[in-house]
This record gives structure tokens, sequence and C-alpha cells, in this order.
């Protein structure tokens, strides 16, 4: 052992799995990638394709331009819709101006439009439980008439909610939103309209539950967790809450390792490390590298379940392969 790594204080770090993509998000990337493959750059991409600077800035040196609207768009160049959904209109306006269009709203958020659809088919009032203006919650309430969705964000939210008809509601949820939290915003639901239609499966994706059972495994065990993640990715925030009530003394939301307060380590035996489900697994290499710089490192797998989902791809990127 050199005298410098002798030197270093011992830590261990605790890394969550599962961590990083998620199917939905790697479908996305991959979206982009393989129309910037068959169509030539620039193809242009409304919004964010998901919430993570990293992954924007890689699909821009690719070729990939985003926009926040379609009318910023040109009509003889493709475009991607982002992983969160669009409202109906958009795709609309795209048909209307011939278009090529892709599609990359991830499959489990497609199914909570389905079933907002089938439930307003129904003649159900809609309560949706989300994040205001989250591209998600836009898109969702996107799907049906201007106000025939009401958004609910809080436990207060649900119990001042006051439909025309208590027996005829039903509800839909943001699928990044934190299990707990919303298991508390359902529970005042049922608690008022005993009868409220429920999503045939939980709206909450198997990743976005997945990741925080996997933080919460790892925060009764570290001290500080350290979540790699952008500051609008939904799902990365909630990690940084969860983390915070499941025994982490302290948990940060960081971009990426240039980001890190050695400060926040100060006495610290044992760190968690996760990333969100938009954060690309090179960004958590890169800070078990900056740690190993500091410390002298250990680092642990706390395993809690093993993801073998997948998405297709449109048929538009695959008919030629």
């Amino acid at each position: 052992m050199s005298q410098a790594s002798a030197s270093r204080r011992p830590l261990k770090v605790l890394l969550a799995t599962p961590r990083g993509f998620c199917a939905g998000v790697d479908r996305a990337i991959q979206i982009v990638e393989r129309a910037i493959e068959k169509y030539g750059a620039p193809v242009y991409v409304r919004h964010e394709i998901v919430h993570n600077r990293h992954v924007v800035d890689g699909l821009k040196d690719l070729g990939a331009v985003f926009v926040e609207e379609l009318s910023e768009c040109p009509t003889d160049r493709p475009v991607v819709f982002s992983a969160h959904g669009v409202p109906k209109s958009v795709p609309a306006e795209a048909r209307e101006r011939e278009m090529i269009y892709l599609d990359a709203t991830c499959p489990l958020v497609s199914k909570v439009h389905v079933e907002a659809q089938r439930h307003y088919d129904a003649g159900k009032e809609i309560v949706l439980i989300g994040h205001a203006g989250h591209p998600e919650v836009v898109g969702t309430m996107g799907q049906l008439p201007d106000g025939v969705v009401k958004l609910i964000e809080t436990v207060e939210d649900a119990r001042a909610f006051t439909p025309k008809d208590p027996a005829n509601v039903a509800f839909a949820t943001q699928t990044t939103l934190s299990v707990d939290d919303t298991a508390e915003i359902v529970a005042a639901l049922r608690e008022r309209f005993p009868e409220i239609a429920a999503p045939h499966k939980e709206d909450i994706c198997y990743a976005t539950t997945n990741r925080q059972d996997a933080v919460k495994a790892v925060a009764a065990q570290a001290e500080v967790l350290l979540v790699l993640g952008s500051s609008n990715s939904s799902n990365s925030v909630r990690l940084v809450e969860v983390g915070r009530r499941s025994g982490a003394k302290a948990a940060y939301l960081i971009d990426d390792a240039g980001k890190l307060d050695f400060g926040w380590l100060d006495g610290v035996s044992a760190v968690g490390v996760t990333a969100g489900a938009s954060a690309p697994e090179v960004l958590v290499q890169g800070l078990i590298d900056r740690l190993a710089e500091a410390f002298d490192v250990t680092v642990q797998n706390v395993d809690t379940v093993q993801e073998t989902v997948s998405f297709k791809l449109p048929r538009k990127l695959t008919a030629d392969a």
C-alpha cells in the first residue's frame, strides 16, 4: 500500500441497485439516436427527451436540436416527442403540418393516458395526483378536454376536492411520485370516496418504486446519501426525499462528481450512492472515482431487485433494420 492510500480515511460506498436508467429512458434515448442514424442531423426533440443535462448534451453533440414547442420545428425534419408524453394536440399538429414524428413517450406513461381516457369515456370525474407544470402531468391532462382532469398535489388538496358526484370519481397518478406520499393522498381520497375507481395496476412505475426501495435499504445503513440526477428530474428529487426519511442524516442531489462537496462527508464512514432513472451509469463511476481521490474507498452493492423490463422501439425505426 502506498503512503498516500495509507493516509486516506476509509469510506464505505453503499451502491443502490437498481439505479440509473429505466427501460423507458433507455428507449427514449435510443429513439433519438436511431432517428439521427436513419434521417441524418438535425433531428428535433420537443422538450428534453429525459430530464438529465448530460444525456441532453450528448444527444446535442450527435445532432439533436431541443425545442419547447412544435412551432419551432421545420416541417422537413423529423421531431421526437419526449419520454414524459405530450398533450393530444401535439401529434395532431404534427399530422396537420405533415411532419415525420416519433413518439418516445414511456409506455408506462401511455398506460396512464389510456386509463384517463377510459375513465372519461365511462363518465367519471377524474383527479390526477401529480406535480403542477411537470411535462408528464401536462401531457396526461392534455389527453382530455380542458378542465376535465383536476390536479391534486397534496393530502390537503385531496381533502378539499369537491366532486359533482362523490360516487363517480376516478384517480390516476404521475409515474414518478414518492410511493409513500402518494399512498397518503390515495388513502385520503379513499376515506372520502370509498367507491373511487383506481388504476388496474398502480400508475407509479416499477422503476420509480424499485429505486425508492433500494434507497430505503441503503439509507438504513448510510449516514449520507448522494443522488446523481438533475434538479428538474422528478424521480431523482423523490430519491433525495426518501433517503432523508429512511435513515440518512443528510441527502444531496448532484448533477455529477464535480458538484460533490467533501465537507458533506466530514466524520462519515458510510455513504450511499444512487442515480435517478434518467442519469447514466457513467456518472456513478465518476462519483466513485472522485471519492477514491480523497478516501480509501470500498464499494458494497446493496441489491434489492433485478430488473428485466425492456420496451420495443417504434416500427418507423425498425422496419428497415
